[in-house]
């Protein structure tokens, strides 16, 4: 049905779904870097089903990257925790630093526990684009001399259960409501001489909208500000 409305606007869970497909192709080696981030690119930048459709076109699975049209508005649209939340078993289920770091980013799924330790270290555990083995996950701190920083996207609720001596849990994203079909994250564990930061940040895709945003308008009332000069207050031409 795309096809046959290439002119009807496209939204973010669009692009988002048209990226996984060329993630997949990444990974899979249907695709180099340099073709992945131009057609990365061309994804967050498309307006339109018409401008989404080619670039997967070539690709597995393209046909399912944009959905069927439907003229119905369905109350859940713009959540996709359903498909963020999908079972099993999580595809790392622990990060240790010693006196070194980690990091846990990206594509992942989220065990319904994760353990992580940090002594004279850091580590930063990102759930802005994980997926989720379970409704509800726990994410197990130890930070002795040492940091984990948890980041989690807008939408999912926090709960913050760890103890600190010396140190320090972060509870500001606690009490936030999570959005219908989040997850629910569990932060726990301990902190001496040391502590857990617990952050919300958008997605990349989120900032590059907004900022694909701001640029609209910044043109806009760059418009508006031509379309005016050379006309009074009362709109009279000088």
């Amino acid at each position: 049905m795309t096809d046959d409305a290439p002119e009807l606007r496209a939204s973010d869970a669009d692009r988002e779904r048209v990226a996984e497909v060329l993630r997949d192709a990444l990974a899979e080696g249907r695709l180099d870097m340099a073709e992945f981030e131009e057609r990365l690119d061309a994804t967050y930048q498309a307006r339109t089903y018409g401008e989404l459709a080619p670039i997967t076109r070539d690709l597995p699975g393209a046909g399912v990257a944009v959905p069927a049209v439907s003229m119905t508005k369905d109350p859940a649209a713009g959540t996709s925790w359903a498909g963020r939340i999908v079972g099993g078993e999580g595809s790392s289920a622990r990060a240790v630093a010693v006196m070194s770091g980690f990091q846990r980013t990206g594509r992942w799924t989220v065990p319904r526990r994760f353990d992580c330790f940090a002594f004279w270290g850091g580590g930063e555990v990102d759930l802005r684009e994980a997926n989720f083995a379970a409704g509800e996950v726990q994410i197990n701190c130890v930070a002795i001399m040492g940091g984990v920083n948890v980041i989690v996207p807008p939408g999912v609720e926090v709960v913050v259960r760890g103890i600190g001596i010396m140190g320090g849990f972060d509870q500001r994203e606690e009490g936030v409501p999570g959005e219908p079909g989040a997850p629910r994250v569990v932060v726990s564990g301990f902190a001496f001489w040391g502590g857990v930061g617990v952050e919300r940040k958008p997605t990349r895709a989120e900032r590059r909208r907004l900022k694909e945003a701001r640029r609209q308008e910044k043109l806009e009332r760059g418009g508006h500000g031509r379309e005016l000069h050379g006309r009074d207050w009362h709109g009279r031409e000088d």
